[in-house]
């Protein structure tokens, strides 16, 4: 039997996100992946689609709902690959009892408001020229660490060449 893979998108949702079957092609082929737009599960309107206002609606209570409907759809034990927003959202997943095994939480910039940290295994990832990226002091605080990569931003995630390294990683790190 697979393991089961959650994969959370970033604040564009489906829409904007080509890029993810980077990701799920080769993790289907030991993982059971389940892809979430956070968008839909935190319940924000994208009619507006502009990313202040998308940002906002998370904000503003969309990762709030999308973290309860997260908890209903997803019962089992998982491991989750989240992508900015969604890291924030799979964090709290797992904070709020979800049965998160490892967590790969890829450009989530939002961690650094975060003061409690999941039992899970925690594996960080950013683009050095993203401005937004935690300190220092909150790595230490949090008791994790992070790849920091060089000469990326924070939409490091939807290159081709990342995809397929971490994605070779997630494989190498499950244990089947």
């Amino acid at each position: 039997m697979k393991k089961q893979l959650v994969i959370l998108s970033d604040l564009w949702g489906r829409e904007r996100s080509e890029w993810v079957n980077h990701y799920i092609r080769p993790l289907q082929e030991k993982f059971e992946v389940r892809y979430y737009d956070c968008c839909e599960l935190g319940g924000v309107d994208t009619s507006d689609y502009k990313q202040e206002v998308l940002h906002w609606q998370f904000v503003d209570g969309g990762v709030d709902r999308a973290v309860e409907q997260l908890l209903v759809l997803e019962q089992s034990n998982v491991t989750v690959l989240a992508f900015s927003v969604g890291g924030t959202i799979a964090w709290k997943f797992a904070l709020e009892g979800g049965q998160v095994e490892s967590l790969y939480c890829i450009s989530s910039t939002r961690l650094r408001y975060e003061t409690m940290r999941p039992e899970s295994e925690i594996v960080l990832c950013f683009g050095e020229d993203d401005p937004f990226i935690p300190s220092k002091e909150w790595f230490d605080k949090m008791n994790v660490t992070s790849d920091i990569l060089p000469d990326k931003g924070h939409e490091l995630y939807m290159e081709a060449e990342f995809a397929e390294q971490l994605s070779r990683r997630i494989l190498n790190e499950s244990s089947y």
